[in-house]
């Protein structure tokens, strides 16, 4: 028999923390060890109780809950945490996964949606509600589709041509990459005839229009 996955609930809300944490006292696959009411509450019972999962609201008091995740993971990165939450703003959802949630989820979710997203996050899956996974697997389609700037450019050529646009000099360029001086004159001049520019002036113009070169205007 597999050992139950250990759950801690993190909700500032009284009934639906109360609600939430009876699907997982003394079942058979979960075992909850801990409820906590407040962000800072949520990172101390998980440090010191090392769950396998804590299913964390976002609009949690003292600590929001992206900050709660963000420690949690941090300090323990094999704890997974599965957001549950009113928010489904882009904003909450792409904050919570780069903060470490390996889930998320609305709080529609009925029980056994919930159950099933615990057991996932525990077997180190990622997983969504279906409301949000539509609009992920679109988001993250959407970028794949973007070609890059310049394509008839060679992946080095693009790199060159990045710190060509940031102010730098042959010599600079040729230290960072680890090319010889003639190796990154002979990329500048391809690069120069691909962009059909007659100068570096002018490819540093149109490579800045294009969004490269940024990291020298800071």
């Amino acid at each position: 028999m597999t050992e139950p996955i250990r759950v801690l609930i993190a909700d500032d809300h009284p009934l639906f923390r109360d609600g939430l944490s009876a699907l997982f006292i003394d079942g058979e696959e979960s075992e909850l060890v801990g409820a906590a009411s407040t962000g800072t509450e949520a990172v101390a019972l998980a440090l010191g109780t090392q769950p396998d999962v804590v299913v964390m609201d976002l609009g949690m008091p003292e600590l929001d809950g992206i900050e709660a995740t963000r420690r949690i993971v941090a300090d323990s990165p094999h704890i997974a945490v599965l957001v549950l939450t009113m928010f489904d703003d882009d904003d909450s959802i792409f904050s919570a996964l780069r903060a470490g949630a390996r889930g998320y989820l609305l709080k529609g979710a009925d029980r056994e949606q919930i159950r099933r997203a615990v057991r996932a996050a525990a077997d180190g899956e990622i997983i969504f509600g279906a409301p949000l996974a539509a609009r992920v697997l679109g988001y993250f389609t959407a970028a794949a589709a973007v070609p890059p700037a310049f394509p008839q450019l060679t992946d080095r050529e693009r790199e060159v041509l990045e710190l060509v646009a940031q102010g730098r000099a042959n010599p600079a360029i040729a230290t960072q990459l680890g090319l010889s001086q003639k190796t990154v004159r002979n990329h500048v001049s391809n690069i120069l005839t691909k962009l059909q520019v007659a100068d570096r002036a002018q490819a540093i113009v149109r490579a800045r229009d294009a969004g490269l070169g940024r990291q020298s205007r800071l």
